[in-house]
């Protein structure tokens, strides 16, 4: 039997991205590839892939109700070819202090525990990294000793830590975060798992796939996606994320054009013209992708007005972008509860579920989120009395899953109006040129002004389930000047998750600035890549001559 048409199982078990893991086989050439979902499947399956998305108890009370669990257990205890990735890797071990009560499959000893966001590291650990084989790592595992110089994707808050209570004998490689050693991947026989994300890491983790469907197939092992990548000094490294504001023109073909609060038709004779159109955003993405962007987000900034659940267009931008990108990729726009014209309520999460099962990773809750903390606000900042899409869907695919944008402007204060701000609960801060001021949070694309302040906001959404933030700034956005740092530095040092910094990216040293000087975890940037003024591989250059570290 040949090793592209060696018979693979995908499980899906309700919450995992079942489309990427299927893009990244048919990329590596694999053609038997099957989904299944009932215990005669898993039985009957030659090799089984567990895509990792979502909680630990979900997913083992998934597997219950679907009645594949004891199927699934003597699968891999048989030695069969079993290969688990993220949570699909833990699932592994007896148990995870996420869900307490609910025992895991024990074909690992050892406890998953939460990272305790030591040494100011945000959680969860969203991010590049690389990896340290141990003793136990061969040539027959998925990530032999020579294939670990590249860079891995990890999103996850818990993790296994040797050596406490896990066996040694299955641990292949670890890596490091937040002062933690922890369990990066995991293998013995023909059963194997990883932490990361390989069909999210682009070729380096495309290729620890292909390793392993090699090894347990008895194809040839020899790369033919090529080589792990070499990082770019070692350890995490700062991700670059590129965003495309996408919206239909006249003619309803979907483009990127540029943002919602802007002018978005070009100047005609008489009057305004057609929708600005910078490029197809599949080709595009795909373009960005290969340059060595570290994520790609798509915005939707006009649609959803009325029918969220019936518009597909960007549903299937996503299945289509899928196809050629194995980087993260968030969609945001629209995602939030809704009735439709029948009287029918969607919720949020259903909404999102169209999104991670069309192949995206994460989505983006903008004014709804807002919205949700001037309730949780309302209610004594007890979350239990609050219902948000942002909990329902951190609840059934992990906070890893839901990034909240945050669109603030500057309001400057002095005297009385400072005693005044400060008493509706607004964080202000003294700024460099004298002044003071507090960042006011903004709805409906920056058209309509909250009386609720950025740090509240961000403080809001963390304790309601939000995994990441991404941070706007209204007055820096389309300027070109650089992002507003004090705005970051106030925001990132109020929360323990992840910071994205967004809006006035214009030159090359403006990454690395937000970086250098400020503590978030990642920077996003548009226009000056659209326009031609800037290339992905120019930023990383800078990076690296400042000492930051970058997966290319």
């Amino acid at each position: 039997m040949s090793s592209s048409t060696y018979p693979i199982s995908v499980l899906d078990y309700g919450a995992g991205n079942v489309l990427s893991l299927l893009n990244a086989l048919s990329i590596l050439g694999y053609t038997n590839v099957t989904i299944i979902t009932t215990p005669s499947e898993v039985t009957s399956a030659t090799c089984i892939i567990f895509p990792g998305v979502g909680s630990f108890g979900l997913a083992m009370e998934n597997l219950v109700k679907m009645g594949v669990l004891q199927a699934l257990v003597t699968h891999i205890k048989s030695d069969k070819p079993y290969f688990g990735i993220c949570l699909g890797m833990q699932v592994l071990f007896t148990s995870s202090s996420e869900s307490p009560s609910i025992p895991g499959l024990g074909i690992i000893g050892g406890e998953v525990t939460k990272f305790q966001g030591k040494d100011g590291s945000k959680v969860p650990n969203i991010g590049w990294n690389t990896l340290t084989p141990t003793s136990s790592c061969t040539s027959s595992t998925p990530i032999p000793k020579e294939g670990t110089g590249g860079y891995y994707y990890f999103v996850h808050s818990y993790r296994a830590l040797p050596p406490d209570g896990v066996d040694k004998e299955w641990i292949q490689t670890t890596a490091e975060y937040g002062g933690d050693v922890y369990v990066a991947s995991v293998g013995k026989g023909n059963v194997a798992g990883c932490q990361f994300h390989p069909e999210k890491s682009g070729g380096d983790g495309l290729e620890v796939m292909r390793r392993w469907i090699c090894s347990v197939s008895g194809g040839l092992v020899n790369s033919n996606v090529g080589e792990a990548g070499v990082g770019g000094g070692g350890g995490i490294a700062k991700r670059l994320v590129v965003a495309l504001d996408v919206r239909s023109n006249d003619v309803g073909e979907l483009v990127v054009t540029k943002g919602d609060q802007y002018d978005v038709r070009e100047k005609g004779e008489g009057g305004k013209g057609g929708v600005r159109n910078l490029g197809k955003p599949s080709d595009m993405a795909r373009k960005y992708y290969e340059d060595g962007a570290d994520e790609i987000a798509f915005l939707n900034i006009t649609s959803f007005r009325s029918k969220v659940i019936d518009d597909l267009p960007l549903v299937e931008l996503m299945k289509e972008t899928s196809k050629h990108v194995f980087v993260p990729m968030t969609v945001g726009g629209g995602i939030r509860d809704f009735t439709d014209e029948h009287g029918k309520l969607w919720k949020g999460w259903q909404v999102a579920d169209r999104y991670f099962r069309a192949g995206a990773d994460k989505v983006s809750i903008g004014s709804d989120s807002v919205t949700a903390v001037e309730r949780l606000r309302d209610e004594g900042w007890d979350k239990d009395k609050v219902d948000s899409s942002i909990g329902d869907i951190s609840v059934r695919y992990g906070v890893q899953a839901v990034v909240v944008s945050i669109d603030p402007k500057r309001v400057y204060v002095k005297g009385e109006e400072r005693v005044e701000a400060e008493r509706r609960g607004h964080v202000v801060k003294d700024t460099k040129d004298g002044r003071a001021c507090w960042w006011q949070c903004t709805v409906k694309g920056g058209r309509e002004a909250r009386d609720i302040c950025a740090v509240t906001v961000a403080r809001g959404v963390a304790e309601l389930g939000a995994g990441e933030i991404m941070l706007n700034c209204i007055d820096n956005d389309g300027q070109c000047d650089g992002y507003d740092l004090e705005l970051m530095d106030a925001v990132g040092g109020a929360v323990d998750v992840p910071v994205i910094a967004s809006s006035g990216a214009g030159r090359e040293e403006h990454v690395s600035e937000v970086f250098l000087k400020t503590g978030v975890s990642a920077a996003l940037a548009a226009g000056m890549f659209h326009r031609g003024e800037v290339e992905i591989e120019s930023v990383k250059r800078d990076m690296r001559d400042k000492g930051l570290v970058t997966r290319m």
